[in-house]
């Protein structure tokens, strides 16, 4: 049996993204969220909602029960410090809880993720046949038996 250990992340959460897109809806507003303190501007990859809520289902699998909390830190970016007397120096930042839960929220609804009470959020049996699917089917895209003929 595949799991997500298995198959390349990349790979993963563009197949992952690309089966969500039917499933949920992006919000109206993400279009002027930013996705975090460190960002200038909103996101501009046409997908980014499902990629984002893809990259959330994967690693809710990988290492859930987890919080928004923690996932907003694994989400954040380097926050620059004053450079006017170059005495502070750079410190974390988080990313946007907003777009985490609501899209946490969406997977919830979809039955691919649930509540644990204190504990934060972790796959249902659903979701990780979802997921077991789709790496089986991206372990099998990689293995293309049509380029064994230029090796």
């Amino acid at each position: 049996m595949v799991s997500v250990y298995d198959v390349p992340a990349d790979a993963l959460i563009e197949d992952v993204a690309d089966r969500l897109a039917d499933r949920i809806d992006e919000p109206d507003w993400i279009e002027f969220a930013k996705t975090g303190q460190t960002r200038e501007l909103p996101p501009q990859q046409e997908d980014f909602w499902h990629v984002r809520a893809a990259s959330l289902l994967r690693k809710v699998a990988k290492e859930g029960p987890i919080g928004v909390d923690r996932l907003a830190t694994q989400y954040g970016g380097r926050k620059r410090g004053s450079n006017r007397y170059r005495v502070a120096g750079n410190s974390s930042a988080t990313g946007s809880k907003n777009v985490i839960r609501t899209a946490l929220q969406q997977l919830e609804e979809e039955g691919l993720v649930e509540t644990a009470k204190g504990q934060g959020r972790r796959i249902t049996p659903e979701g990780q046949s979802f997921l077991d699917n789709a790496a089986d089917e991206v372990l099998a895209e990689l293995d293309r038996p049509e380029l064994d003929r230029y090796a």
